[in-house]
């Protein structure tokens, strides 16, 4: 635990009926269009898996690498989506365009995220399966562009396929060192790098001209689902492009080059969407003001006999002199 206690700091609080509970650590970074930080929580340079929150890096790698898919298509490409039936339907449609079907997918076999499309799975005696979990939209891609450049599809996952040498390649033009290539939860690889250069990273595909950004800002319901807190940023802030990622990562960045990236170190998704208000404020977003009805619909309660009697509340990032 040397590195993260070195490194991090307190990031939210959960209160219950007036009383401080317990508290959340971790680290992030916020950057101004010049790359300069702003802002910052902990140490900007702790090195994380940013898991989910590498699905844009992934897909600017393989459109620069001739993917070519709809708007609608590269945002489920980018998701953590809920499985619901649209969800399914486009990435059933990245699979068709390229003469594939589901039966290519190689990520683990799950049920959809969101609860009533699960009990509407279980309920119709459909299995767990590649499709409806939550990385189909990213494999799909990353099966047609194999498709795109005569790769072949056995072995995708493999960190020496020729599809995910492209990505490593890409993801480091962003200016990510990569220090590190585990295995996803879905069973990609997934690169380790630093808060900073996640931060950097967004900033650089959220710019107007990436098509990423494009999709990923006219389907954010794509991204993720009508009801998570990533596609009600992104629906309450133009040109904002945000994912979230497991264990306690994420990353946004605006048009004009903000950004900002975090990671909760015990892992809480609970704690990371408190956290986002704070990490939006760090880059002089007025959420107050600008997205209230969005502040107040992803609040995190806590509960006592089924009942709001408190909540997790982020903590203030410390400004950063330049």
């Amino acid at each position: 635990m040397t590195r993260f206690d070195a490194m991090v700091a307190p990031l939210a609080v959960a209160t219950r009926s007036g009383f401080d509970e317990s508290v959340h650590h971790g680290a992030g970074v916020a950057l101004d269009p010049g790359g300069t930080v702003v802002a910052a929580i902990g140490d900007p340079d702790l090195v994380v898996y940013p898991r989910s929150c590498l699905k844009p890096l992934q897909a600017d790698a393989m459109v620069g690498i001739g993917l070519d898919l709809t708007d609608a298509q590269l945002a489920v490409a980018c998701a953590s989506h809920d499985g619901s039936p649209t969800h399914l339907d486009v990435v059933r449609s990245i699979l068709d365009r390229y003469g594939l079907d589901e039966s290519d997918l190689a990520n683990t076999p799950a049920r959809p995220r969101d609860a009533a499309a699960r009990a509407a799975a279980r309920s119709a005696g459909v299995e767990p399966s590649p499709l409806q979990q939550n990385c189909s939209g990213k494999h799909a891609a990353m099966l047609a562009t194999c498709r795109i450049n005569g790769w072949p599809t056995d072995g995708y996952l493999d960190r020496d396929h020729p599809v995910q040498v492209a990505i490593t390649v890409g993801i480091q033009s962003l200016g990510a060192v990569v220090e590190h290539i585990g295995v996803d939860g879905c069973g990609a690889p997934t690169h380790a790098f630093s808060l900073r250069e996640l931060a950097g990273a967004f900033a650089i595909i959220a710019v107007p001209e990436s098509a990423v950004a494009r999709a990923m800002t006219s389907h954010p319901e794509l991204v993720g689902g009508p009801t998570r807190d990533v596609t009600l940023w992104m629906q309450a802030l133009p040109t904002l492009v945000a994912k979230e990622g497991a264990a306690g990562v994420m990353a946004a960045a605006f048009a004009d080059g903000r950004a900002v990236a975090y990671k909760v170190a015990d892992g809480s998704d609970d704690a990371r969407q408190a956290v986002v208000p704070a990490a939006l404020r760090a880059v002089g977003v007025g959420v107050a003001a600008t997205a209230a009805t969005t502040v107040e619909r992803v609040a995190v309660p806590v509960l006592g006999h089924g009942e709001p009697v408190g909540r997790i509340e982020e903590l203030e990032w410390t400004p950063c002199s330049s």
